[in-house]
């Protein structure tokens, strides 16, 4: 049984480690925002930006995780307690996945640049796209901070539309090329952005269900409409970068 003085310990250990995932939550949310912008606008300052803010957030994963090691070696935390630490160990994973895809799509953005404003115009659907993968990172990170399971629930129906709509990009991308309104080497990388945009909502949904599992103790099975890449199967985004 723990003492009053390790109770004590323990709770101030916690909130300091729901300080530092709701800063890396921001930090995420922030440098998907500023992907797109660089996207959208081909601004270089935009992309370097995304680039620090991807640096940062893997250094806070890194200080996360040894939190989270220290509470459990320490403290020996059951119920609620534990579920708080293990799934934050989960959604720092997560988190940082966003942070390294919106550093890949900065990347493709920066080759863009130039020709980006008027080449995303002509792909409705990417920029629909972008739009509902940040609101997924959203909903999923404010549930998070929030302790609200509720937003979350249906959050793998909302991945299933994104699947749709990343299908309906590939083959609206395949006809640009082919037809030469969108050139072969512009239509290359907007595919690989589309990828990014659907792995990103990908690791909103594991939030999302760590979300449910930390609040309610449950573990919500995730179905999709076709397979997900398992944890830790992710598919090559960039050959450079520490995270």
């Amino acid at each position: 049984m723990p003492t009053a003085v390790e109770r004590k310990a323990l709770s101030e250990a916690l909130e300091h480690l729901n300080e530092n995932m709701r800063t890396m939550s921001e930090l995420a949310v922030l440098a998907i925002r500023k992907a797109v912008e660089a996207l959208e606008k081909g601004r270089s300052h935009d992309a370097d930006e995304v680039f620090t803010l991807d640096q940062e957030i893997y250094g806070l994963k890194q200080k996360i995780e040894h939190s989270c090691i220290e509470l459990i070696a320490l403290y020996a935390p059951v119920a609620s307690d534990l579920r708080t630490i293990t799934a934050s160990l989960e959604i720092t994973t997560d988190l940082d996945r966003i942070g390294r895809y919106s550093k890949d799509i900065a990347e493709a953005a920066e080759k863009l640049r130039g020709m980006s404003r008027e080449s995303l115009g002509k792909v409705g659907n990417l920029t629909r796209m972008a739009d509902l993968t940040i609101q997924m990172i959203e909903t999923s990170v404010n549930a998070f901070a929030q302790r609200q399971a509720e937003p979350v629930r249906d959050i793998v129906r909302t991945d299933d539309a994104i699947d749709a709509l990343h299908d309906e990009v590939f083959q609206e991308l395949v006809e640009k090329m082919t037809d030469q309104s969108v050139s072969p080497r512009v239509g290359a990388q907007y595919i690989l952005i589309n990828r990014y945009f659907e792995r990103l909502a990908d690791h909103a949904v594991n939030i999302g269900l760590d979300v449910i599992y930390m609040i309610t103790a449950e573990r919500p099975i995730k179905t999709k409409r076709r397979d997900a890449t398992p944890r830790g199967t992710e598919p090559a985004a960039s050959s450079t970068g520490t995270s």
